[in-house]
């Protein structure tokens, strides 16, 4: 009987150590890239960005650990996503209301913006072109000095996305 319940005793510690392991694991707080998101209501047109802000941590991002000519989730862990209640101007170019992943194509002299129906993905990996909604393309610039952390903002009109040195916003209208 005492080794049925030490044997039992054993059994629930393990169980309760691995339960706590997978909630600390999966609370995305706690993730190196943690979660963000940019809010604001552009000419009536509420948008929420959704996003995972990851750390430069003294690597080369762009031409580096994001390479150009590729698709790029724009953050870290889930794809990023878009949601517009109502239909906006992206650029001049409509987009229906939605929420879309947000990815992006960065390269030194122009950036695409790409805003895809498939807005549950993990990452890029099942990223698929046929199911964009909507391109445009933008042009990046230098940041004045390094931003550590990515960051998408809403600043009047435009979503600016900040990373490394490197700055690309577009505009919405409603």
């Amino acid at each position: 009987m005492k080794k049925q319940l030490t044997i039992l005793t054993l059994a629930l510690m393990s169980l309760a150590a691995t339960a706590a392991f997978a909630q600390k694991k999966d609370d995305p707080s706690k993730r190196p890239s943690p979660p963000a998101k940019a809010e604001s209501t552009i000419d009536g047109a509420k948008l929420v960005i959704s996003y995972s802000s990851p750390s430069v941590k003294g690597r080369k991002i762009f031409g580096g650990l994001e390479p150009y000519g590729k698709v790029w989730r724009t953050g870290a862990n889930e794809a990023t996503t878009f949601t517009t209640d109502k239909d906006v101007k992206i650029d001049g170019k409509t987009l229906a209301k939605g929420t879309y992943a947000l990815f992006t194509i960065p390269n030194e002299k122009e950036w695409i913006i790409i805003f895809n129906k498939n807005a549950k993905q993990w990452g890029a990996f099942d990223y698929k072109e046929s199911e964009d909604a909507l391109r445009v393309t933008v042009k990046p610039s230098k940041t004045s000095s390094l931003v550590e952390k990515f960051n998408i903002s809403i600043e009047g009109n435009k979503v600016v996305l900040k990373w490394e040195n490197t700055q690309v916003e577009f505009a919405v209208k409603g």
